[in-house]
């Protein structure tokens, strides 16, 4: 049946690797499973596994209670224990946003896989064995050309392309215009030339200008026009089945971030990820602490607007500690008063941060120690590259 759905958010031609290993020897991250947290090698990425248990399971009443199937987008986290986490197990329908990941997932079992991201016609074939592969691998486009790629790479044995129209209700990156006259065109034309290659599945459109938002009731404006400026372009589409929303494609939600907290989307206590880092020297003229988490293991998201470093993490349980400088491999602190209590922070000691966006933090890191009551019991270990 058609569909239409929201999501809530350049491969270089010449890459040819299948990247599904981590990039860290599992042997030598495995001695750490029972570890302690203050016993980990930082700067290291923890996930509270209670806490990302929840998140999941909300998210799947959310959807249940909306009518809508849930297909979980895999870009923040990567891992198979993520995927399997957020589809209760089913390991069917997810989103992606790379062919590396797509890869990663079908070698781990997962099938119904929607590459979230804008064909990428200069790796056609590898496309092809994924759709060829699985039993239902879909892909989106917003151009003409894009439909003429996989018109003339048929895949043949009774297999078709799968295709989802992308729209840009607002958000500003990839997608075509709903009021834009070549949106309709195009939607005719992916439905009806070419149906023994190509089948349309529905339209996507991803909310992402609610990054700018400030509050729940923005958000929710951002969401209620992108909805209704999707519906009321499949009022005019030639399939009267896409005639409601039909699935949600969240990803951030099993870790959520502080830009999250920030916005309203979750709670303080919802947020299952930090970056542990430790105190490796005090400055006294400077009233500044050293800690051996630079950008390298956290990224600069959130340092725009004016807000610099401090905008890139905030100091679980030290709301008086501000993070004031980053380079590759260190981190400033410092005490928003201007008083800093060295006593309280000895050197070797282990420090929280909460991050800005759990996506490109979790980025920086070949392996998230996921703990309950202290301890780590199960190591992730994400897919990387495109």
């Amino acid at each position: 049946m058609s569909q239409l759905f929201l999501s809530p958010g350049v491969p270089d031609p010449a890459c040819r690797l299948r990247v599904v290993a981590p990039q860290t020897p599992p042997g030598r991250v495995a001695m750490w499973l029972g570890a302690l947290l203050d016993t980990l090698p930082t700067p290291a990425l923890t996930i509270d596994r209670t806490t990302a248990h929840r998140n999941a399971e909300r998210m799947r009443e959310r959807c249940r209670a909306l009518g809508v199937r849930l297909r979980p987008h895999v870009k923040t986290h990567k891992t198979l224990e993520g995927g399997l986490l957020a589809t209760g197990g089913t390991r069917r329908g997810i989103a992606v946003s790379t062919l590396a990941e797509a890869r990663f997932f079908a070698d781990g079992g997962f099938d119904d896989i929607l590459l979230a991201y804008p064909v990428p016609t200069a790796r056609l074939e590898e496309c092809a064995g994924l759709a060829r592969r699985l039993d239902a691998f879909h892909v989106l486009l917003d151009r003409p050309e894009a439909l003429a790629s996989l018109r003339q790479r048929p895949l043949g044995h009774g297999k078709r392309w799968l295709v989802w129209l992308k729209l840009d209700c607002g958000n500003g990156r990839a997608g075509v215009r709903p009021t834009d006259p070549a949106a309709l065109e195009l939607a005719q034309a992916i439905a009806n030339d070419a149906p023994e290659e190509v089948t349309l599945v529905g339209v996507y459109a991803h909310c992402g200008n609610t990054y700018g938002c400030s509050g729940a009731d923005t958000i929710q404006a951002i969401a209620r026009t992108t909805t209704n400026a999707v519906l009321s372009f499949v009022a005019a589409h030639p399939i009267p089945e896409m005639s409601q929303l039909t699935e949600l494609h969240p990803g951030n939600y099993i870790f959520y971030d502080l830009q999250q907290t920030q916005l309203g989307s979750c709670q303080p206590q919802d947020v299952a990820i930090r970056v542990l880092t430790r105190v490796i020297g005090h400055y006294a003229h400077r009233g500044q602490l050293l800690v051996d988490c630079g950008w390298a293991a956290l990224s600069l998201h959130g340092a725009g607007a004016g807000q610099g470093p401090q905008g890139c993490a905030a100091i679980d349980g030290h709301p008086e500690l501000r993070l004031v400088g980053l380079t590759q491999e260190h981190g400033l602190l410092e005490h928003a008063g201007g008083q800093m209590d060295f006593g309280r922070f000895p050197v070797g000691s282990v420090l929280a941060l909460i991050p800005y966006h759990a996506c490109a933090t979790a980025a920086m890191h070949p392996v998230y120690y996921v703990h309950e009551e202290g301890k780590v019991v199960a190591l992730w270990h994400p897919v990387r590259g495109w």
